[in-house]
């Protein structure tokens, strides 16, 4: 009897400590964007040490890698979904790969969270995919004010990467803009991958542009910024949130110095919340380093993620989709933020200058 006794509070004890909830977090750590899946998992990693539980049981983070890679992000949600068993999904993190994978996530029915995806075409006519981050409109719209309002440019030549969902939308909003206000825009185009600028860059300045604008990833960003300099051209040179890794420095160097870029977030913003606080503090006592803009949202996606399934009461997929578009005016690290019945952030755009080799906070542009 007694036997007996041990060998069940034996398999007790085993499925109590095996009891967890799953959530997927499908990054691109390696590939292409390497760079942001990264950042983004060091986000989740700290939100799940600070935060690792919800309904009192544990939050297991199944983490695949989706190689920057159109094809792998349709696989790898379906390996989330179908033989890991996730309740939702942090991811993924450029548009066109959450584009891809968000078919998967709406097939199933399971809440896929991108940290980063901004194309307005990542939460269209879905039900199940939604993002933390602003959308490009409403990016477009900040970058063009800077570039035609705050830097006083008249034409301005738009880089657009052609293979890319991202650079394509961003580059239509900021012109409609650019439009509004007067200004003039015109394109060169360039694919992903391509490292010889110079036939973009020289039509740019034979035509007279006043500022470059690169709605592109950084490897591109630093890359027609080294060319842009080498050919002499030392006006603005503006970005999106694409250049808001460290890579965007140490590919261009003296190159990048006072480039302005709009992004989600910047350390040296103000911490308006008591979770924008607790990342910095416990971002910097593990790195030893300020945190970045694709850290941040990883670790408000977690949150997000992780108040949806509390607010749901139970581990449903439907439920917790649900909750994930209910969530309103939550306190995160990149501000207050509120998802619509469309699954859009609705929140604050900072602009930030590269100065001496370090990301610099200037300003921020509110919806």
């Amino acid at each position: 009897m007694r036997k007996l006794f041990v060998i069940l509070l034996v398999v007790f004890l085993s499925v109590s400590a095996l009891a967890s909830i799953k959530v997927g977090a499908i990054l691109p750590m390696t590939g292409g964007v390497a760079a942001f899946g990264q950042m983004i998992w060091q986000g989740v990693e700290l939100a799940n040490e600070l935060f690792p539980e919800v309904l009192g049981e544990k939050i297991e983070i199944v983490l695949l890698d989706n190689n920057s890679d159109k094809v792998q992000a349709v696989n790898t949600a379906r390996r989330a979904i179908e033989q890991e068993g996730v309740v939702a999904i942090i991811g993924q993190v450029i548009s066109s790969n959450t584009i891809a994978g968000g078919t998967v996530a709406e097939e199933n029915g399971v809440a896929m969270v991108s940290p980063s995806s901004t194309n307005p075409l990542v939460t269209q006519d879905k039900k199940y995919v939604s993002r933390v981050c602003f959308s490009d409109p409403f990016q477009g719209v900040a970058a063009a004010m800077l570039a035609f309002n705050n830097m006083g440019a008249e034409n301005v030549a738009v880089f657009v990467d052609v293979e890319q969902d991202y650079a394509v939308g961003f580059a239509n909003y900021f012109k409609e803009t650019a439009l509004e206000l007067g200004g003039s825009v015109f394109y060169e185009y360039y694919k992903s991958g391509d490292q010889d600028f110079t036939a973009q860059v020289s039509d740019a300045i034979s035509k007279g542009a006043g500022a470059f604008f690169i709605p592109g990833y950084y490897q591109e960003i630093a890359l027609i910024a080294i060319q842009a300099r080498q050919l002499g051209f030392y006006e603005p040179i503006i970005a999106g949130d694409g250049a808001a890794v460290p890579e965007t420095i140490e590919i261009g160097g003296d190159a990048v110095n006072g480039l302005y870029f709009t992004t989600h977030y910047d350390a040296g913003s103000p911490a308006i919340t008591e979770n924008a606080k607790l990342f910095v503090e416990a971002y910097t006592a593990k790195y030893g380093e300020a945190p970045g803009t694709f850290t941040a949202l990883g670790f408000d996606t977690y949150l997000v993620v992780r108040d949806a399934i509390e607010r749901a009461g139970s581990t449903d997929r439907e439920a917790i989709a649900k909750a994930v578009r209910q969530t309103k005016d939550f306190p995160a690290v990149t501000g207050i933020i509120t998802i619509d019945e469309n699954g859009d952030a609705i929140k604050s755009v900072a602009i930030v200058k590269i100065e001496n080799g370090k990301f610099v906070y200037d300003t921020t542009i509110n919806p």
